[in-house]
């Protein structure tokens, strides 16, 4: 018996807090900071990964990426526009798609 076979369509990383995805903040190199202390004041923890614009290229983002579930998407969203970040800078993509 192959137990690959009979696989409900349910995303790889899933539970009760719902799936687990990648949540991608862009930024400004000079608001990274600010950025960076509103994460931490989201009600769960952080382990951010930064990209760096390469070159000198001066008006390219910053990226920070770190894993959460999608039931708290909604928290990150309020703390970003709390702490007067733009929310629409948040991309949220599967975790596998990185």
């Amino acid at each position: 018996m192959n137990p690959w076979l009979d696989t409900p369509d349910v995303p790889p990383f899933s539970g009760p807090a719902g799936e687990l995805v990648s949540v991608t903040v862009s930024a400004d190199p000079w608001d990274l900071e600010a950025l960076l202390d509103a994460l931490a004041l989201l009600p769960f923890p952080v382990n951010p990964e930064l990209h760096h614009p390469s070159g000198d290229d001066d008006s390219a983002l910053t990226r920070v990426s770190f894993p959460a579930y999608s039931r708290d998407l909604t928290a990150v969203r309020e703390v970003l526009l709390r702490t007067g970040q733009d929310p629409g800078n948040v991309a949220v993509s599967a975790i596998l798609d990185r």
